[in-house]
């Protein structure tokens, strides 16, 4: 799986064959700053999809750098990729975990002002885990959002049967 880098990064990246090896840089702060953050988009999104080391080699191959860049880039990927993989797996947030779910629906059928009014309303207490701490969340909503949201649940499940998508998912792992 080849990385995609956006017409941007490839920027930010395009001053490093200019670089010399010692010396000043003679380029403007933000030069190097972009260039900074292009390096650091590559490892790390490399790094995060667990891409190969012909995988890497060919995504920087079409940034067109001279082949001894190309091959210190990859020894610099390959030196860091396990320990950029342990630093974004300690910045991922932690999440609550779910626990159980109660449900019910309610029918409001008049009020005072309206005799003949029907207005539904479902009524979730969700139930969560967080490092130990059980924790209750109440929402209510009326049955056509739910119906949206079930929909939307269930397309992002489709999805989630796609190749690309269990490829990523166990590039993540």
């Amino acid at each position: 799986m080849l990385l995609d880098l956006s017409e941007e990064h490839k920027e930010h990246l395009a001053f490093l064959p200019r670089v010399d090896g010692a010396g000043k840089l003679n380029v403007s702060s933000d030069t190097v700053q972009h260039g900074v953050e292009g390096l650091t988009y590559l490892l790390t999104e490399s790094s995060k999809l667990m891409i190969s080391e012909l995988d890497f080699q060919d995504s920087v191959f079409v940034l067109g750098f001279s082949e001894e860049l190309n091959k210190l880039l990859l020894q610099l990927y390959l030196d860091n990729r396990k320990e950029i993989r342990t630093i974004l797996n300690e910045l991922a947030p932690d999440l609550p975990t779910y626990h159980s779910l109660e449900w019910r629906l309610d029918v409001q059928l008049a009020s005072r002002s309206l005799r003949q009014q029907i207005k539904p309303a479902v009524t979730f207490k969700l139930h969560l885990n967080h490092n130990g701490d059980h924790s209750t969340k109440v929402l209510q909503t009326d049955p056509a959002t739910l119906l949206h949201l079930v929909q939307q649940l269930e397309q992002a499940l489709e999805e989630m049967k796609t190749n690309h998508c269990r490829r990523v998912v166990r590039n993540i792992k």
